[in-house]
């Protein structure tokens, strides 16, 4: 996430890259190819020293950012991080109660909010396409990231990726979550669910139904996915798909009949980054810049979900062996979905 950035970053001409921190010596000395101007150093606390660096990013995994987000709190930086904010529950209200009192900017990547489609559906409901709002239905499911791979402080899929549509749901809705009931399943016998579909009520009584899981067709011939957003209201629906590449939107309203289509647009961190620089130089937060409450409601849910998953019947199909294939096949697979990026050493 950390090259992603850097790359957004630069693109736009509005950031100085001061210093990159990473502990990997490849890394390091990729940091060095791309960016020859910029100090790379192995101890982030070389960066906090400095005053005259204004805004710090935060791309390590979940374990590192309370402390890293703490040191940078008492620096006087402005915050942008990657989600979740912490590896725990606990940490993440600590990590809020610290910045949202804090006087400088501090912004986390939910970048979903930041979609064009999302932004679009969003402004069609605000403006009584629908009628009133009733029903949200997400479902994201893909091959994706496989059990065992990576990101363990992020949690299983449903808390690493699945907190991104818990988010995005409950901003549609406008109100917060009341009730749920998940359920799950332990694909090929692994210890977590790594599919969970949950449905239940906001407090203001439209009802959700969520579906992710990387378990879509993982050893099938030629991969494909299935992800939707579809939102229905009293009067009319608007819905989404995408390829990962074009994403459509279809506005069935009470006035206007519209299909949009238009490049997917990946994880937006262009948006988020000159909404970030936008708010440093105006002095003023921009509203659309996710907050780190927003992060830790929808980590907290995600665990929440994932919980009462575990306690409703948690079923297990399939065996250790094929998810041994399975991670052996991504292993070798230079196209895919959720692939782990290999370590690179130039350009």
């Amino acid at each position: 996430m950390g090259q992603m950035y850097a790359a957004e970053m630069q693109r736009s001409g509005r950031w100085d890259i001061a210093y990159i921190c990473d502990t990997d010596p490849a890394s390091c000395q990729l940091a060095r190819t791309l960016y020859p101007f910029a100090r790379i150093v192995q101890d982030a606390q070389d960066i906090f020293d400095d005053d005259s660096v204004q805004a710090v990013g935060l791309f390590t995994l979940a374990n590192s950012r309370p402390e890293q987000i703490e040191k940078a709190v008492k620096a006087r930086k402005h915050i942008l991080t990657e989600k979740p904010i912490a590896d725990t529950v606990e940490r993440e209200w600590e990590i809020v109660k610290l910045t949202e009192g804090y006087d400088r900017m501090a912004a986390v990547n939910l970048y979903l909010r930041n979609a064009w489609y999302h932004q679009t559906m969003k402004q069609f409901i605000d403006e009584g396409e629908l009628g009133e709002l009733a029903i949200i239905r997400i479902c994201h499911m893909t091959p994706g990231l496989a059990p065992g791979e990576g990101h363990e402080y992020e949690g299983p899929a449903f808390h690493d990726c699945g907190m991104h549509y818990i988010d995005i749901a409950r901003w549609y809705a406008g109100s917060e979550y009341k009730s749920w009931h998940a359920q799950g399943m332990r694909m090929w016998n692994y210890k977590d669910p790594w599919w969970v579909q949950c449905h239940g009520t906001y407090e203001n009584g439209i009802v959700f139904d969520i579906t992710q899981g990387f378990v879509y067709g993982q050893l099938s011939q030629k991969q494909t996915h299935n992800s939707y957003t579809d939102i229905i209201g009293t009067k009319g629906i608007v819905r989404m798909t995408h390829d990962f590449r074009t994403a459509v939107v279809e506005l069935h309203g009470i006035t206007r009949t519209e299909r949009i289509e238009r490049p997917f647009g990946g994880k937006n961190l262009d948006t988020l980054c000159n909404l970030m620089a936008d708010s440093i130089e105006s002095g003023i937060r921009n509203p659309r810049m996710p907050q780190m409450r927003d992060s830790a409601i929808a980590s907290q849910y995600a665990w929440t979900f994932l919980e009462d998953a575990r306690h409703n019947n948690l079923p297990a199909i399939g065996d250790l062996q094929t998810l041994e294939e399975i991670r052996e096949r991504r292993r070798n697979m230079t196209e895919g979905y959720g692939l782990l990026r290999p370590k690179r050493t130039g350009v």
